[in-house]
Formats: structure tokens, sequence, C-alpha cells
């Protein structure tokens, strides 16, 4: 059985699905390949744990603190190299970005290949069915390319300005200004 909540938040209302125990589930309302991976029906319930400790995390996180992935119990839905790439995700600290091609790096290590494409981890990375707790929004393009945010460029500009980091170092896609 899965359940859903809603959450309003700074960029918008946010989904949130779990299971009895763990989170599966966070996508903001609009965003690329939302409920892209559930299979089932979700049942709306605001009394589950799991879905009650992911608002108070996020709360926390909106005030501009720091709460910790690891007091959330996450089981997100994914291959098993997506999963690795959502690992290498997660250690990504608060206030730091990483490239694509650093995770792609960190990812043939892992796999003992000499080399891993950019556009398979950022194609894991879009496809992150635990936005913002599972920081995809802290990845960013080469030189400094703010580019590809399934949830949209605004917010993750937000997103990024929430924890404190200067978007103006950042070049933005076309059409868009930071």
């Amino acid at each position: 059985m899965l359940y859903k909540t809603e959450y309003k938040s700074p960029i918008g209302k946010l989904l949130i699905v779990s299971n009895e125990t763990s989170l599966i589930g966070l996508w903001i309302e609009g965003q690329k390949y939302f409920l892209s991976n559930l299979k089932e029906n979700v049942i709306e319930n605001d009394n589950i744990e799991i879905l009650k400790k992911t608002k108070s995390w996020l709360d926390s996180y909106f005030k501009g603190e720091k709460p910790s992935i690891s007091t959330l119990s996450l089981a997100p839905i994914g291959s098993e190299f997506r999963k690795r790439v959502w690992n290498i995700l997660k250690q990504i600290p608060y206030g730091e970005t990483i490239t694509y091609g650093e995770i792609a790096k960190k990812i043939a290590l892992q796999m003992h290949k000499k080399t891993m494409s950019s556009q398979a981890v950022g194609n894991a990375v879009g496809h992150n069915p635990i936005s913002i707790i599972i920081p995809c929004h802290r990845v960013i393009g080469k030189s400094g390319n703010l580019t590809g945010y399934a949830g949209g460029i605004d917010k993750k500009v937000k997103l990024l300005s929430i924890e404190n980091i200067d978007v103006k170092q950042f070049s933005m896609p076309k059409n868009k200004k930071v």
C-alpha cells in the first residue's frame, strides 16, 4: 500500500509518497517524470509517520536549516545504476555543487570502468524520485552551467539560493535569467 500527502513549499506544491515505513517519492507539482515510477494506487493519508517526518524535514530545510538526510528512511524505486547515482547525490553536502562529469567519474570507479557517460548520469539524476531530499538540484553542468532540473530551472535556482549558494556564479540556459 502506498500513501500520499501534499506540502505547500516556497517553490510550489509538493507531493510526498511513502510505503508504510519509507519515503519513495517527492515531486514538485508539474515536474517532468511526475509519479513516473509508481505502478499502484496511492491513498491520501496525512497520519503516516514517515510522511509527518518528511514534512518536518522540509519545514527545517525551507527555514534555511541543514536537516540530515539520514533522519529519513528513503526507498527510491529505480534501476541499480540509478540507485548508485542517487546515493552519490545524497553525499553532496548542503550548500555545495557537483558536476555531472564528476558524478560520472565516481560511478566509473565504483563499477570498475574507465569512463561513464555524463548523459547516462544526467538521465539518472533527472529521474530522481525524491527531489530536494536527494539533492539533484546541486548538480550542475561543466563550466558552471545551470542545466537540467526536472522541476524547472527557476526552482533549481531557488533551492540553491535557500542553501546560500551564489547562483550568479553559474551560467543560465538561454532564455533564462538568474
